[in-house]
């Protein structure tokens, strides 16, 4: 593989909409396991919220994934690669980006709902107090 070569799959994952219509990888090897990456993103698809308890799981995964694509970009920016070998990199860094996509649209509990709940649920309490006071 030669340089320009090189450089344009450099600039095909670094691109925004990299991930867009892009085939994923069925699996991809992540510290030495290797994970089922298209059933990961479609399982991920269906959790719509997690839990103050899963924040820090979902965090980890995040920066583990950062870290394999950080060595994969590495790996075909300097690695002696055949074109078939840097394009199955590629492949794996756009999978990469897809589930830290999907990781990225999980929403977090929102603490600003959940202190007006608070405020409200006392609200609530106070008022019966006082009605029952009456």
């Amino acid at each position: 593989m030669d340089d320009s070569e090189r450089t344009e799959l450099l600039q095909q994952v670094n691109r925004q909409s990299a991930t867009v219509g892009a085939t994923i990888p069925e699996t991809v090897t992540i510290h030495g396991e290797e994970l089922q990456l298209r059933e990961f993103l479609i399982e991920t698809r269906k959790v719509d919220r997690i839990s103050a308890e899963t924040s820090e799981i979902v965090s980890t995964a995040k920066r583990v994934f950062r870290e394999e694509r950080a060595k994969r970009v590495d790996r075909l920016k300097s690695d002696p690669l055949d074109r078939e070998e840097a394009e199955q990199l590629a492949d794996e860094i756009v999978g990469i980006d897809r589930a830290l996509n999907a990781l990225e649209t999980i929403r977090h509990p929102d603490f600003g709902d959940e202190s007006h709940s608070s405020t409200i649920e006392d609200h609530k309490r106070w008022l019966g107090f006082l009605e029952a006071v009456q």
